[in-house]
C-alpha cells in the first residue's frame, strides 16, 4: 500500500472512529439528559400530588382526589399517576379509595425503605420513566403532618407512583444527534480535503524520492524531483536533486579516472553505474593487494603460483600458460600450464620456447586477442578435439622489453567473459611487472654470488646452500647421489712453467668438458684452485665409477692450444656415495676426497672409489 492510499484510509478511520465516539457520546448525554428530566417532572408532580392531598385533608375534601389524580394522568407526558397509603395511615384512617388499587412490589419497597425509585423501561410502542416517591412525615413547615397524622416523625405516610413517556425525548436526542453527526461529518470533510491538499506535495515529492532511489540502485543517478513547495519538503526535493547530480558526476568521474588506470574506455549508457564503479574500485584494490602480497615473496616461482592462483580462483580462467623469457638466449620457458608448474608446451608450437620470436606477444609487445581475428598468431596450436578455442595473449612488459607471456584458452562461448576480464588482468601483470623484475635481478645477483667467475661454474657457496635441498630429495626418493672429487695433476707446474694466464686457460676448459660430460640434472663445482667436485644423483658406486672414467678418459685427451705450445693434462678421481658409504652428507664428502687423496698416492690419472679401510684416524686430509 503506497502512502496516498495509508494517508487516505488512515484520515477516513479517524473520522469515522471520531463520528462513532461522537454518536456513542451523545446518545448516552442524551439518554442521561433524559432521565434527569423525566426524574425531575415526577418529582414535580409527585410534589404537586403531595401537596394538593395536604391542602384537601386540611379542608377535608380529601375524599374527593380522585378527580386531581385522573386530571394529572390526562396530563400530555404524564401516562399514570397511582397514590398508595402507608400502614400507619390505613391504621389510622384505613383503606384508600376502591378506584386507587393495591400496591405493587415497587410500591411496597419504597413504603418499608423510605427511598425514592426511579427507572426506565422499554415498551414495545415508547419507552416509560416510572418514578415511586415516598410521602414522609415531618414537623417543619405548615401545616405540620403530625397535626393530622398520629405517626413518629420521619415516618412513611405513602407514596405516589407517576410514569411517563419519554419516547419524544428520545425521538428528540436522535434527532439532535443527527444533525451534529452530520455536521461533524461536513467538518471532516472539509478537513480531510484539506488534509489531503497539504499532505499531496508531501506524499507526491515521498514518492519521486522513492522512484530516484529506486533508479539510483539500479545505477541511474538522473533524478529531476519537481520542487512544489517552498517549505522543508521542497527543500527535501531540492536536495535530493542535489545529491543525485552529485552521485553522478563523482561517480561518472571516478570510473574515468579507473577505467584510465585500468587501460580500458568504459562504454557510455551500459550497465549500472555504481555496480560498474564499485567493481572496477575493488578490481584496483584487489590488483593492490596482489602486488603487496608478491612483495613478500621470495622467489619468480613463488609469484608465478600466486598469479596462477589468482588466474583460476578470481578470473575462473581454467586453461592458461606463463612463459618466461630468456632474453638472452632468445628462448621462452613453461612455468605454469593450466595451474601445474613445470608443465610442457601445451597450447602453442613448442618452436617458441626455441626461438621466442616466433611468439608473436614475445615478438611485438602488444596484447594479442584472437577472438577478433581468429588466426593472428600462427604459434597458437590448440588441441584438434572438435572444439572451437579462442587465445589472449599478454606480455609482460619489464624495463621496455618482454620478460614473460600469459596466455588465455577458452572456448567461444566464453568471449564475453573473457573480455570483461582483459582490463583486470592487464592491472594485475602491470603491477607484477616490476616485482617479477626485482627477484629476477635478486636471482641473478645470488646467483652470480654463488658462481665461479673464471669458470661459470657453481663455487663452494652454492654446494653449502644446496646441500639441505640435495639431501632432502634423496631420502624422499630413496635413491642415491654420487660424490667425485677431482684434481688436476701437476696443475702447480703449468702455472709455474707457462704463467697464471695460460692455468686459467686450462681451468677454463677444463669446466666445459666436465660439463659436457655429465647430465644436466647433474651438477658441477669448482671446489677450490683446480680441485672440481661433481654430484651424480640418482647414480650408484658402479654408475659413478663408469662416470668417472668417462671424464677422466675425455681430461686425457683434452688439448689446449696456448701460443707456441699446445697442453695436455689428466686428473685423478675419488668416488664416494651417499648414504651407501655414510649417512652424513659432508663426511661422505670427505670420502671422496680420501679417495682421491688415495688415487694420486697410486699414480694419478685414475679413478678411485671409497672403501672404509681407506679411512683412518691417524690420517687428515
Amino acid at each position: 500500500m503506497n502512502l496516498n492510499k495509508k494517508v487516505t484510509l488512515s484520515s477516513l478511520t479517524l473520522a469515522a472512529v471520531l463520528i462513532f465516539v461522537l454518536i456513542v457520546v451523545s446518545l448516552l448525554s442524551f439518554r442521561q439528559f433524559s432521565i434527569i428530566s423525566a426524574k425531575s417532572q415526577v418529582r414535580s408532580a409527585a410534589e404537586i400530588i403531595r401537596v394538593s392531598l395536604t391542602e384537601d385533608m386540611v379542608n377535608g375534601v380529601v375524599t374527593k382526589r380522585e378527580g386531581l389524580l385522573r386530571r394529572l394522568g390526562e396530563v400530555n407526558g404524564l401516562k399514570t399517576v397511582h397514590v398508595v397509603r402507608g400502614s400507619n395511615v390505613e391504621q389510622q384512617y384505613g383503606k384508600g379509595m376502591e378506584g386507587e388499587g393495591a400496591a405493587d412490589s415497587i410500591e411496597i419497597k419504597v413504603l418499608q425503605s423510605g427511598q425514592p425509585y426511579f427507572a426506565a423501561f422499554d415498551e414495545l410502542t415508547n419507552p416509560v420513566f416510572r418514578g415511586t416517591i415516598p410521602f414522609v412525615a415531618t414537623r417543619i413547615g405548615t401545616p405540620n403532618c403530625l397535626q393530622c397524622h398520629q405517626v413518629q416523625d420521619g415516618a412513611v405516610l405513602g407514596a405516589v407512583t407517576v410514569s411517563m413517556e419519554i419516547g419524544h425525548l428520545k425521538d428528540n436526542a436522535m434527532f439532535v444527534s443527527l444533525i451534529m453527526v452530520a455536521t461533524v461529518a461536513f467538518i471532516m470533510m472539509l478537513m480531510l480535503i484539506f488534509f489531503r491538499r497539504m499532505v499531496k506535495p508531501m506524499i507526491t515529492t515521498a514518492k519521486d524520492v522513492q522512484e530516484a532511489v529506486s533508479h539510483a540502485i539500479r545505477g541511474d543517478f538522473h533524478a529531476n524531483i519537481q520542487q512544489r513547495t517552498d517549505d522543508e519538503i521542497g527543500k527535501v526535493a531540492q536536495d535530493v536533486n542535489k545529491l543525485m547530480q552529485f552521485l553522478h558526476y563523482g561517480l561518472s568521474g571516478i570510473r574515468q579516472d579507473v577505467a584510465q588506470l585500468l587501460k580500458n574506455k568504459p562504454q557510455k549508457g551500459t550497465g549500472n553505474l555504481l555496480d560498474t564503479t564499485v567493481e572496477m574500485v575493488q578490481g584496483l584494490i584487489n590488483a593492490a593487494q596482489f602486488k603487496q602480497s608478491i612483495e613478500e615473496d621470495e622467489t619468480q616461482l613463488e609469484i608465478y603460483r600466486r598469479l596462477s592462483t589468482e588466474v583460476q580462483n578470481r578470473f575462473g580462467v581454467r586453461h592458461f600458460s606463463i612463459y618466461e623469457v630468456q632474453a638472452k638466449k632468445n628462448q621462452m620457458t613453461s612455468i605454469v600450464v593450466d595451474g601445474e608448474l613445470g608443465e610442457s608446451c601445451r597450447w602453442c608450437d613448442p618452436q617458441i620456447l626455441l626461438r621466442s620470436e616466433t611468439c608473436r606477444a614475445r615478438r611485438t609487445g602488444h596484447l594479442i586477442d584472437s577472438t577478433e581475428t581468429p588466426d593472428i598468431c600462427f604459434a597458437f596450436h590448440p588441441p584438434a578435439d572438435g572444439n572451437a578455442y579462442r587465445h589472449v595473449c599478454f606480455p609482460v612488459i619489464q624495463s621496455g622489453m618482454v620478460g614473460g607471456v600469459l596466455q588465455l584458452m577458452f572456448g567461444v562461448d566464453e568471449t564475453e567473459k573473457i573480455k570483461e576480464v582483459i582490463p583486470y588482468l592487464s592491472v594485475y601483470l602491470r603491477e607484477a611487472a616490476p616485482v617479477i623484475e626485482s627477484k629476477r635481478l635478486m636471482d641473478s645477483l645470488r646467483e652470480s654470488t654463488m658462481r665461479d667467475a673464471m669458470t661459470g661454474l657453481h663455487n663452494r657457496r652454492f654446494l653449502q646452500e644446496y646441500t639441505e635441498t640435495l639431501i632432502a630429495t634423496t631420502q624422499r626418493r630413496k635413491s642415491q647421489v654420487s660424490i667425485l672429487m677431482l684434481d688436476l695433476d701437476y696443475f702447480k707446474m703449468v702455472n709455474d712453467t707457462y704463467g697464471h694466464e695460460a692455468g686459467d686457460t686450462m681451468l677454463k676448459e677444463l669446466a666445459k668438458v666436465l660439463m659436457q660430460s655429465v647430465r644436466s640434472s647433474d651438477v658441477v663445482i669448482r671446489y677450490g684452485g683446480e680441485e672440481f667436485l661433481i654430484i651424480l644423483q640418482d647414480t650408484d658406486g658402479e654408475g659413478a665409477e663408469i662416470a668417472s672414467e668417462k671424464i677422466r678418459a675425455a681430461v686425457e685427451a683434452l688439448k689446449v692450444q696456448l701460443t707456441g705450445t699446445i697442453l695436455q693434462k689428466t686428473i685423478s678421481i675419488g668416488i664416494a656415495v651417499f648414504p651407501t658409504d655414510c649417512d652424513t652428507f659432508w663426511q661422505t664428502v670427505k670420502y671422496a676426497d680420501v679417495a682421491l687423496y688415495q688415487a694420486k698416492e697410486t699414480g694419478r690419472n685414475r679413478v678411485v672409489r671409497f672403501t672404509p679401510d681407506m679411512w683412518t684416524d691417524e690420517k687428515t686430509y
